[in-house]
């Protein structure tokens, strides 16, 4: 891969990370196009995903910061945890956090070849942004926000949408998104609970991919278009979460469903 390409495949992650439009299924049908070489070792996928993941941790500093205060706070009164569980908000949020991660774990970890060859299948990812789109276009059904916060129930629904879209061409934002809107939560309260999803599985993903490469070693090369790829996915990821934050707040989140069924198709119809 070079430099160019890991430029556009790391802008090309930064903004459809967290517009519901599927970044790795992007990443997939953008490789395709751009004739990278078919590889079924995703390490640049995994750190281009780790940019985005510095670009939340920015965006939603200060929710983070507050939820670590409050876990620490709680912790260091253990049976005062139950309590601050039904009073404090950011602790709340940290227990239902872990609760939500807890399946795209177990999937990511219990079939990692699988979802590793499927990085590989363009014809099925557009397959699987067809089926995004659909996903997003039903939120117009979905019942009006009455005001709940995501709780214990709803939390792992969510947990459990993001290890749907572990799939390439499942979008990790749409299905969090919409399903805590089909719960009847409000979508801005829906979105942030999903970019704040995004920091474990993203860090925890990252972190394997670490491991690995310090035991298997890296060319000095690939570590010059992971580092541009990376950068970028950054400074993009940051650009796609605030807009996505006004559009939500607009009412108009299923708008991206049309772009999915659109690109889906095409790949349906073009791709070999």
């Amino acid at each position: 891969m070079t430099i160019l390409q890991a430029i556009i495949l790391g802008a090309v992650q930064g903004l459809t990370e967290f517009l519901p439009v599927s970044s790795s299924g992007h990443l997939v049908l953008t490789e395709h196009l751009l004739n990278v070489p078919v590889n079924t070792d995703v390490t640049f996928e995994v750190f281009v995903h780790f940019g985005t993941l510095l670009s939340v941790v920015l965006a939603l500093w200060s929710d983070i910061r507050e939820i670590v205060q409050s876990t620490m706070r709680a912790l260091g009164g253990i049976r005062q945890a139950p309590r601050q569980y039904k009073e404090n908000e950011h602790f709340r949020l940290a227990i239902l956090l872990i609760l939500a991660s807890a399946p795209a774990a177990y999937i990511g970890i219990r079939f990692e070849d699988n979802i590793a060859e499927a990085f590989t299948d363009p014809k099925l990812v557009a397959v699987m942004l067809v089926i995004t789109g659909l996903m997003l276009f039903l939120t117009r059904l979905a019942p009006p926000p009455d005001g709940r916060p995501v709780g214990l129930f709803s939390g792992l629904l969510i947990g459990c949408a993001q290890a749907a879209a572990i799939i390439p061409g499942i979008s990790r934002s749409g299905s969090t998104i919409s399903m805590g809107m089909y719960l009847g939560i409000s979508p801005v309260k829906a979105a942030r609970f999903s970019f704040l999803l995004s920091i474990p599985v993203i860090a925890g993903a990252t972190l394997l991919k670490v491991i690995g490469i310090l035991r298997q070693g890296i060319e000095v090369e690939g570590i010059a278009a992971i580092l541009a790829g990376t950068a970028v996915a950054f400074a993009s990821g940051y650009l796609a979460i605030r807009f996505l934050l006004r559009v939500i707040e607009k009412g108009r989140f299923s708008i991206f469903s049309i772009y999915c069924l659109i690109v889906g198709t095409l790949g349906i119809i073009f791709l070999d």
